[in-house]
């Protein structure tokens, strides 16, 4: 899978479009490896080409309004540098931690910036229905029929019209472990959940307890829960059922959707599992989600299910790679050992005008060049779903991993459900169900019909 997916994103790049990355004065080698820093960025020209369609652009600006801040910020604007080089639009970069909140205010007071970068779908779709997101241009459609399956393509479209294209992504189906206590014990990669079931009861037996968890997170506790939920319902019910549950076609608490929360309980709700370092069970539900992978570094834990961007709470000097101290392995498929599905969120482009210049940098965010770069000037945490990406262009070894599942054409990807629901329930009913579903042992099907009834009418 490893090479099959890196040949395709690397033959994707070559040939896409005509839009051929130019690095000066040295060769891809020399700016390869990321880790963050304007130089390989501001050292490399695209094909202008592309953007001479949208006529002079010379002294343009482009306002961007995103949640990303400090200081994951400057990956991102140094990133737009080729693009204002070669075009002569300034953009004007603003990130807030209050952004969900102040772009609808913004766009309501007249007071849109030109391109936001929205996670949420359903955040998408309101802000298209009241009027404000205009559709995107041709080119940058293009792009997403090249180099993006067609899931990504459907979750930046409202009604059947294309607005928004992808930008960065994060795949949330991952185990995380330690390479060097597998090895010393004797256990191996488990490829099927049955295998995965298997070795837990297998360092269960020990008198180890296989697994930590949390999904304690302030006033948004019991998220991790929802990943879990919406992992299994992939793997059990799959991806037809899935997309029915998340848009209310089918009662929250159908009999599938009961099994695959069972099925999560036998891991997060078992004594004998969990939570390793931590506590008992109900300790998952207070326990912090970015300490809850931390016993794996004292050997008090095996495994962690969490995404990509877990990464980031390992503490400075933890060597994260398959030979180092922690690494991941995807959630393995139920029922099967083909392909697991792959969970996953990330933001979309959405422009507030049709302006040539807004169009030109909407379709340069689209494009492979865009992702690559992007890749170059960015540390550890950050990768796109374009399957014009060269893993080979980022850091962190998870990020290559979650680049070749993205990029792998046998995988199912679906977006984080919680983030596509109504916002009372993905955000809100949901988040408190699973926590008392942890801390006071509520059953599966008691909390997902307590959804149900919550659930808002249409």
């Amino acid at each position: 899978m490893t090479k099959r997916a890196r040949g395709r994103g690397a033959a994707a790049l070559a040939g896409g479009l005509g839009l051929t990355l130019l690095l000066t004065g040295c060769g891809a080698d020399e700016v390869d490896g990321g880790g963050g820093g304007g130089a390989a960025a501001a050292d490399t020209e695209i094909d202008c080409a592309p953007y001479e369609e949208f006529g002079d652009l010379e002294g343009e600006t482009v306002s961007v309004y995103t949640s990303i801040v400090d200081p994951e910020d400057q990956p991102h604007i140094d990133s737009y540098v080729p693009f204002e080089e070669c075009t002569g639009v300034d953009v004007e970069y603003e990130g807030s931690r209050e952004f969900e909140a102040q772009l609808v205010v913004r766009t309501q007071s007249g007071n849109a910036p030109d391109i936001a970068f929205i996670p949420q779908p359903g955040l998408l779709a309101n802000l298209v229905r009241s009027g404000d997101v205009v559709a995107a241009p041709a080119q940058t459609e293009a792009n997403v029929d090249e180099y993006w399956d067609e899931s990504w393509k459907e979750y930046g479209s409202v009604d059947g019209e294309f607005y928004a294209a992808p930008l960065g992504a994060n795949a949330k189906s991952f185990v995380w472990y330690s390479p060097s206590a597998f090895e010393e014990a004797g256990y191996e990669v488990p490829q099927t959940w049955d295998e995965m079931i298997a070795l837990s009861e297998e360092i269960a037996a020990t008198g180890a307890k296989p697994w930590c968890a949390g999904i304690g997170s302030g006033d948004a506790t019991g998220w991790p829960a929802t990943d879990w939920l919406e992992d299994v319902v992939l793997r059990t019910a799959g991806p037809e059922v899935y997309d029915q549950w998340v848009n209310h076609e089918i009662p929250f608490n159908d009999p599938r959707i009961v099994e695959a929360l069972n099925t999560v309980g036998e891991i997060l709700k078992n004594p004998e599992f969990v939570n390793a370092g931590l506590g008992e069970v109900q300790s998952i539900a207070s326990t912090e989600f970015g300490d809850a992978g931390l016993p794996i570094l004292d050997g008090s834990c095996w495994m962690h299910r969490q995404a990509s961007f877990y990464q980031a709470n390992w503490p400075e000097g933890t060597e994260v790679g398959p030979d180092g101290d922690v690494f991941a392995f995807p959630l393995p498929p139920i029922g099967g050992d083909g392909t697991a599905p792959v969970l996953g969120g990330g933001e979309f482009t959405a422009a507030f005008n049709d302006d040539p210049a807004t169009q030109a940098f909407q379709t340069y965010l689209s494009s492979p060049e865009w992702a690559n770069i992007k890749a170059q000037v960015s540390g550890p945490g950050w990768v796109s779903a374009n399957t014009g990406l060269d893993a080979d262009n980022l850091e962190s070894p998870v990020d290559q991993l979650s680049a070749e599942l993205f990029q792998d054409p046998e995988s199912v990807f679906r977006f984080d459900g919680s983030d596509l629901m109504p916002a009372e329930i993905g955000a809100g009913r949901l988040w408190t169900e699973l926590t008392n579903w942890i801390a006071n042992d509520k059953s599966s099907e008691a909390v997902l019909t307590d959804v149900e009834q919550a659930w808002p009418a249409s």
